[in-house]
């Protein structure tokens, strides 16, 4: 239900560091004035935003991992956002829609890409509840974690420096997380073994993979 996806290489990274130091953030509440669990800030400048949305899509439909993982039908702009000491988000499943100008999309599946160096700042960490497990996760500069939007998750408090991320949500091809992971695993399986097995039966395989997507996927 979970992947670690090494998004970005060292120059994006710096790039999208620049552009977050020279771009104007705002209350995070602009885009969900109503909350009551949300303390963070979020990039508010359009043309920071587009360069910054530009690097970061264009990174997600490159990596095999990523795209392989989440099956994208529609990704959301990315969006960079900051949390300074004594911000947080608390604890949230994300919407089941979200507004965008070519109309809504529905988030099957979230993804938050770390920006800085999580020695930068003490606190900060994505809190996601599994059942009656709790998986933090706090990763090195360009790495994205891509999980599930309707499992419960949060942003701990930030206590020292900044937290500087960016969050996007993805339209998945499979809505349903369980026939999507295993259409992954099923994936994984033939282009880890293909090679070695009978011709036939490789067919065979493929004619399961390619069912099972048209019946999955909406």
């Amino acid at each position: 239900m979970f992947k670690l996806v090494q998004l970005l290489d060292e120059s994006q990274v710096h790039m999208l560091r620049e552009i977050a130091t020279s771009g104007k953030f705002v209350d995070g509440r602009i885009s969900n004035p109503h909350s009551k669990i949300k303390n963070n800030l979020q990039l508010h400048d359009a043309s920071a935003y587009e360069r910054s949305s530009k690097i970061l899509l264009d990174a997600m439909v490159q990596n095999p991992d990523f795209m392989e993982f989440s099956f994208p039908a529609r990704i959301a702009p990315p969006l960079l956002t900051r949390y300074t000491p004594g911000m947080h988000y608390g604890l949230h499943p994300d919407a089941a829609y979200i507004p965008l100008p070519d109309g809504q999309l529905r988030t099957d599946v979230s993804c938050t890409v770390f920006i800085n160096d999580p020695a930068d700042y003490d606190g900060g960490a994505l809190h996601v509840k599994l059942g009656g497990a709790d998986l933090r996760f706090k990763e090195a500069p360009g790495v994205a974690i891509v999980y599930p939007s309707h499992t419960l998750h949060e942003v701990e408090p930030v206590t020292r420096g900044e937290r500087l991320v960016a969050i996007t949500f993805i339209q998945s091809l499979i809505p349903d997380v369980q026939h999507r992971n295993l259409m992954y695993e099923l994936n994984e399986v033939a282009a880890l073994e293909g090679n070695t097995m009978a011709p036939d039966n490789f067919t065979r395989l493929q004619a399961v993979q390619y069912q099972l997507l048209r019946m999955w996927r909406r």
